[in-house]
């Protein structure tokens, strides 16, 4: 997979291959090495991730760690997904984003920059850094989009098609 690049239909054995509206950590426990329990990912026995779905980033995340999303942020964000990377202190914030007719997801695209920024906001007390990545089906490589994929790499946010690669993440790589 390249990164904001093309392709994606062939299955992949370096990364979270997504089927419109797969769970991570069903993604993950699929993965030669991999395990999930308790929303903590290991590999090979050694826990290296934590996924926060929704309200849980906020219940199980942020809370636990004295952080009052109340009083850093106005509105709730609910992430389709995140997962905490242990060693490098990043939380990366996962939008899964199929589509099969023009419609909305058009515009929420475009938010990447205000959403990256609030996560952001709500990471700092916690010293975590954060990457926003949208993971997007083929609809999206059409030509009508090239501008706003342009966008949310110059917002600083990512995209791939299909997958997430593990390498991405900066999680390991099974070797097969």
């Amino acid at each position: 997979m390249i990164r904001g690049g093309t392709g994606g239909r062939t299955p992949q054995k370096h990364g979270l291959r997504f089927e419109k509206r797969t769970d991570v950590a069903t993604i993950f426990s699929k993965i030669s090495g991999y395990s999930v329990k308790n929303d903590s990912v290991f590999f090979k026995g050694k826990e290296v991730a934590r996924l926060y779905k929704k309200n849980k980033l906020y219940s199980n995340l942020l809370k636990p760690k004295g952080a009052d999303a109340g009083k850093i942020i106005s509105k709730k964000l609910l992430p389709d997904d995140a997962v905490f990377v242990l060693a490098h202190n990043t939380l990366f914030i996962v939008e899964t984003k199929f589509q099969t007719v023009a419609g909305s997801v058009d515009e929420k695209l475009q938010t990447c920059d205000f959403k990256l920024k609030q996560y952001k906001k709500l990471a700092k007390p916690l010293g975590m850094k954060v990457k926003y990545v949208y993971v997007l089906n083929g609809w999206f490589q059409k030509k009508e989009y090239k501008d706003i994929l342009e966008y949310i790499h110059s917002a600083g946010c990512d995209y791939f098609f299909y997958e997430l690669p593990l390498g991405y993440l900066g999680l390991p790589v099974p070797h097969n």
